[in-house]
């Protein structure tokens, strides 16, 4: 059985502490030594196969103008406010010198020059798109080769140029290179995180050693497959957002799983067991759900690959990863650690009552499960209210105007819309494959211009050799407008078929915008069959653990409605602008595509932790009992204030991430947070007594047919245990 396998390395780690302990120092050693030789770059690759834009991606690539490359623009304006680059001499020298030291950084291609239309007048100016109508505002477009062959320095080196410009002038400056290489500042989130939960765990064991085992064990778990993410990304894309979602969820289980494990060993060391003993028994009994779990978990992100998204396949097998670890650390290195802290674990802190924790607890449910009907229609009004904004999700992909003022890139973002209107800022590329037909492209290019959602179109870039042409499209509205994508669907429904009509050639459209919108749209299009495949496969799974069919019927529901809650509380904070203020958001952002399904994955384990925690508790009471009523109170009184810990250590991890600067990480860390919250008060601690002391004795009901072939498995294992080995020295109380 599983919890004999556990006892006995739980036992054999507590008995041999340094040898497990260097076992897994070596490892470390190996994987951090291996990462820094052999690993690969982490990048943001939104390649999905099939999608138009991909096809125009791929002729543009295939062109080989050097289009398929990154870019940046750097925008320069005069900083006297009175003066245009048409009649400021030195605001055009400072601009001449900027667009010079551009061309000359290493690796650039190729930069457009304002210098020269603004020398043959403001008409010609206006024209050549780089200078904005009223002479405010120049850009310089910096052109990179693709990804491959770029690194973090040539940001570094681009950035140089604001430092060196002339004073006459101010510079600002974004664009892919930015997307690609630049992250906001790291390790905040995490020690915002890491000092709360030390305070949280601190305050629920009052033992300073109890308190530093479980973070040690998550920073060493994270720092562990943190690092092996670059390993990883040798065979599968592993965006460059993977390390933060991993340290996001890592520090999450890997801080609960440990706490589980200790607070059972410390119950153990209480009723007098040796210390090797009460190890294995503690990785016996809570090692199981930690395993189970984390399983779930794992099994969760991995259903990502659903969505038939390399980005969100590699995200997600490379959070799986880090789950794994954080698991397999809390049931071999943390036994290791409570075997050499023996009955040291409850000192160096204050001494707390064991005996009263459970009676606040009881107290609530036994109020709760007398009011049942009230509370179960009460939260779950108050939660589909919660949910109901989720309706009008708008996903999306932020782009630099949600950053913060304080960025360059943002400040970039607003000149360019005050100078050349909003659409400037999302550019598509439409790119045709001539098929030996070239004469398409001038009435293509008037179909294009014509369409009421363009404001410009520049000239066409043609190479007769490889037969494709691309042209650059700037739409009239903004690129989170709803219109913009309107327009979009337009000129490929419509406008560029009648283009092209009895021609062989055949056009798409892409640029990077509208990437992010048609990965967007696969995703959602995927989104209902992966939910699916989640809760049927959890379903499946709680049912062979508690040998029910309401129990787990009902736990699905209850997730269900705790990850809508979050849905709807991002909806109203990053759409709608409720307390955006507050998490450091300057403007309202559509959602990012894929964060729903990032997010359904994730919660949906999570819950399952404390689902499991919790019902394997009341299982084992009413097998003991028979008395559905007090198996669940008691089973609630035993877990209530761990998994409440255990929760409250989540929202502050989550929460600490909201304080980063990427729109993308504060909507991670606000929806999991609320999620989180959500499930471990209203949830386990209201919905679940109330709903199974209305089901009474059908929570545990199975049909027999279904009984026979399902194997039993005891998720709390005592029963099958060595008898316990009690101390000859009396155990310091927990």
């Amino acid at each position: 059985m599983l919890s004999q396998s556990l006892y006995r390395m739980g036992h054999l780690s507590a008995r041999r502490p340094w040898a497990v302990i260097g076992t897994w120092l070596i490892l470390a050693v190996f994987v951090v030594g291996a990462a820094s030789a052999f690993g690969h770059k982490l990048e943001d690759s939104f390649r999905v196969e099939g999608l138009d834009s991909q096809q125009a991606n791929d002729l543009i690539a295939a062109a080989g103008t050097g289009q398929e490359g990154l870019t940046a623009q750097v925008v320069v304006t005069p900083r006297d406010d009175g003066a245009t680059f048409f009649d400021s001499a030195p605001a055009r020298a400072a601009l001449a010198k900027v667009q010079s030291d551009a061309a000359a950084l290493p690796r650039v291609l190729s930069t457009s020059d304002p210098s020269g239309p603004l020398a043959a007048g403001p008409d010609a100016a206006r024209d050549s798109g780089v200078v904005s109508p009223d002479g405010r505002v120049a850009i310089v477009h910096v052109q990179y080769p693709t990804l491959e062959a770029l690194t973090a320095a040539d940001l570094v080196n681009l950035k140089g140029l604001r430092a060196e410009a002339d004073s006459a002038v101010r510079v600002e400056m974004g664009g892919d290179l930015f997307f690609a290489f630049e992250a906001p500042p790291a390790g905040i989130g995490e020690a915002i995180g890491l000092l709360a939960a030390a305070v949280i765990l601190f305050l629920t064991f009052g033992s300073l050693i109890a308190t530093a085992l479980p973070i040690g064990m998550a920073v060493f778990g994270l720092a562990v497959s943190i690092s092996s993410m670059s390993l990883l990304a040798r065979v599968i894309d592993v965006p460059n957002w993977g390390p933060v979602l991993g340290a996001m969820v890592g520090l999450g289980v890997g801080i609960d799983y440990a706490l589980f494990v200790v607070t059972r060993h410390r119950g153990y060391l209480a009723q007098g067991l040796e210390v090797e003993d009460s190890v294995g028994r503690a990785i016996a009994t809570a090692g199981q759900p930690v395993v189970f779990a984390g399983g779930i978990v794992v099994v969760s992100v991995l259903g990502l690959a659903v969505a038939g998204v390399p980005f969100m396949t590699g995200g997600g097998i490379a959070l799986a990863m880090v789950v794994a670890v954080m698991v397999a650390v809390s049931i071999t290195l943390l036994p290791a650690f409570l075997g050499l802290s023996g009955h040291a674990i409850n000192r160096f802190g204050f001494r707390r009552r064991p005996a009263a924790d459970g009676v606040g607890w009881s107290r609530w449910v036994r109020h709760v499960t007398r009011h049942a009907w009230p509370y179960l229609l009460g939260v779950t009004a108050l939660l589909l209210a919660l949910a109901a904004p989720a309706l009008a999700l708008r996903p999306g992909v932020p782009d630099d105007g949600a950053l913060p003022s304080s960025r360059t890139e943002r400040a970039a973002y607003d000149l360019v819309a005050q100078g050349f209107g909003p659409g400037r800022n999302g550019p598509l590329v439409v790119a045709a494959n001539l098929a030996g037909d070239p004469g398409v492209i001038a009435p293509l290019v008037e179909a294009l211009r014509a369409d009421r959602g363009v404001a410009s179109v520049a000239p066409a870039n043609v190479n007769t050799a490889a037969g494709i042409a691309s042209v650059v499209v700037f739409p009239a509205t903004g690129p989170q407008d709803e219109v913009t994508r309107e327009t979009v669907e337009r000129l490929r429904a419509e406008v560029i078929p009648a283009a092209l009509a009895g021609s062989p050639a055949r056009a798409h459209v892409g640029g990077q915008m509208v990437n992010f919108a048609d990965v967007g749209a696969r995703v959602n299009d995927r989104l209902p069959l992966f939910i699916g495949a989640v809760l049927g496969l959890s379903f499946l799974l709680l049912m062979l653990v508690f040998r029910s069919v309401l129990v787990p019927l009902k736990a699905v529901a209850l997730n269900l409605l705790s990850i809508g809650a979050s849905y709807g509380v991002m909806v109203m904070v990053f759409q709608w602008g409720w307390g955006a203020g507050i998490i450091g958001l300057t403007s309202t952002v559509p959602i990012f595509s894929f964060i729903p399904m990032f997010m359904f994955a994730i919660l949906f384990g999570l819950s399952m932790d404390y689902e499991v925690f919790l019902l394997s508790r009341v299982r084992e009471e009413y097998v003991t009992s028979g008395d559905n009523e007090a198996s669940v109170v008691r089973g609630i009184a035993s877990t209530g204030r761990v998994i409440t810990s255990a929760a409250l250590i989540m929202i502050t991890v989550f929460l600490a991430f909201v304080t980063g600067q990427d729109a993308s990480t504060k909507m991670f860390g606000l929806g999991l947070a609320t999620a989180i919250l959500v499930d471990a008060t209203l949830v386990r601690m209201v919905l679940v007594p109330a709903t199974m002391k209305l089901l009474g004795d059908a929570n545990w009901w199975l049909p027999r047919w279904l009984a026979r072939p399902l194997p039993t498995i005891d998720l709390d294992g005592v029963d099958s245990l060595p008898e316990p080995r009690v101390a000859v020295r009396t155990p310091l109380k927990a």
